[in-house]
């Protein structure tokens, strides 16, 4: 969230502040690690995603490593506007 100045975890959710720019950004999570540092546990599932109205969401996820830009599918990739 780019409303949250610091991160929190509680049993069922964690927050933590994000900066994104202007226009479209493309977001990653390494899930696995992200859990390990905030509840000192193994990843081994996710059960629900919360998106709020207030962002424009293209595509989400989830695949079993970080992937290149040449191993995305087309459908996957971000293609930003040509600045003039």
């Amino acid at each position: 969230s780019n409303y949250q100045s610091t991160t929190r975890v509680k049993p069922f959710i964690c927050t933590m502040p994000m900066r994104l720019d202007e226009g479209w950004n493309q977001i990653q999570f390494n899930l696995a690690d992200f859990t390990r540092r905030a509840y000192g546990t193994n990843y081994v599932e996710t059960l629900r995603v919360q998106i709020h109205a207030n962002c424009r969401i293209r595509r989400v996820y989830f695949s079993d490593r970080l992937y290149s830009e040449d191993e995305l599918p087309a459908e996957f990739k971000l293609f930003l506007p040509i600045q003039n």
